[in-house]
């Protein structure tokens, strides 16, 4: 059976590709694609993966074993591949707000639930997005769900990061090393959920009529009400009906400049940790050439990767 992790980021259309996996779960099935979203994996599948206080020494393997026996359960049901779609294996919203930075500590979380997989995870998706939307819609639903309203010395500090999704990348191969990493940037899934899902699992999947876009950040006047309605200053955030940008010029063109060498990046090969996915067509899914060496195969990998280890 393929494992396949779905990880976020957070704002990427997450919400709405887990929603259009259990909406045509039956369809699925008799595809042999199973899912576990994070209706699954937050009720206990998890717990002890990630090192909590008071949790014993143990809680980990534990965890492993209820993964493992949940695997062998899914593929006795006839799953040829299982994806597994939790934007929080990555982090959390919350965490990157309070950093200021994207995702710190990515591949140590996500070395511990390689681990949980025993290793048995054949591809890591993971979606990016434009630095500059990234930030403005998280620290939209981050104020929509009680957070304070960043200062501008905050939001400076934001924009003036050196942490880019190259950076998270390549955490992310560092974890998983014996997964193939595929990034898929949010630009061209918005409102193609159904193409996305057909590009995770390398499967045909249903259309979807739906073309919902759930989980939207709140736009620039529902912000200003919520404020307002809390007894905080409102003042940085006008009463229009479209999404606020928290960024002066400036900060958004260095943003901007900073996704756009990503992007570069990636298309160049991503020093063989990744693979660019921009075309969702799963029939014809054009993707960038490895860095180095184009053979593969007993005697010819011999590209350098860093290995994470969870603590």
């Amino acid at each position: 059976m393929k494992v396949i992790l779905h990880i976020g980021a957070h704002r990427t259309g997450t919400t709405s590709l887990q929603a259009y996996m259990r909406r045509n779960a039956n369809e699925l099935s008799d595809l042999g694609v199973g899912f576990w979203g994070p209706k699954h994996t937050r009720k206990g599948l998890f717990s002890g993966i990630q090192p909590m206080q008071g949790q014993g020494l143990n809680a980990a393997r534990r965890a492993r074993g209820r993964i493992m026996l949940q695997l062998e359960t899914a593929a006795q049901n006839g799953v040829k591949t299982l994806l597994v779609s939790d934007e929080n294996l990555m982090g959390s919203v919350r965490s990157n707000l309070r950093t200021g930075q994207l995702y710190p500590d990515v591949g140590a979380r996500l070395a511990r639930y390689i681990c949980g997989f025993d290793g048995a995870v054949d591809k890591v998706v993971m979606s990016v997005r434009s630095l500059d939307r990234y930030w403005s819609s998280a620290i939209a639903f981050g104020v929509g769900r009680g957070h304070n309203l960043p200062t501008p010395r905050r939001r400076n500090a934001i924009a003036g990061d050196t942490r880019s999704w190259r950076d998270v990348i390549a955490d992310v191969s560092c974890a998983a090393p014996k997964s193939k990493i595929e990034v898929i940037p949010f630009e061209v899934t918005a409102g193609r959920v159904d193409s996305l899902a057909a590009v995770c699992v390398e499967h045909g999947v249903p259309r979807d009529g739906a073309r919902e876009w759930l989980n939207r950040a709140p736009d620039a006047a529902h912000l200003r009400t919520l404020l307002i309605q809390r007894g905080d200053d409102a003042g940085d955030v006008p009463d229009v009906q479209e999404c606020w940008n928290p960024f002066d010029t400036a900060a958004c063109a260095a943003m901007r400049e900073t996704y756009a060498d990503d992007m570069h990046w990636l298309v160049a090969g991503a020093n063989g940790l990744a693979t660019l996915t921009e075309k969702l067509d799963p029939t014809r899914v054009r993707q960038t050439l490895p860095h180095g060496l184009r053979n593969r195969g007993q005697g010819h990998d011999k590209q350098e990767r860093r290995v994470a280890h969870p603590r």
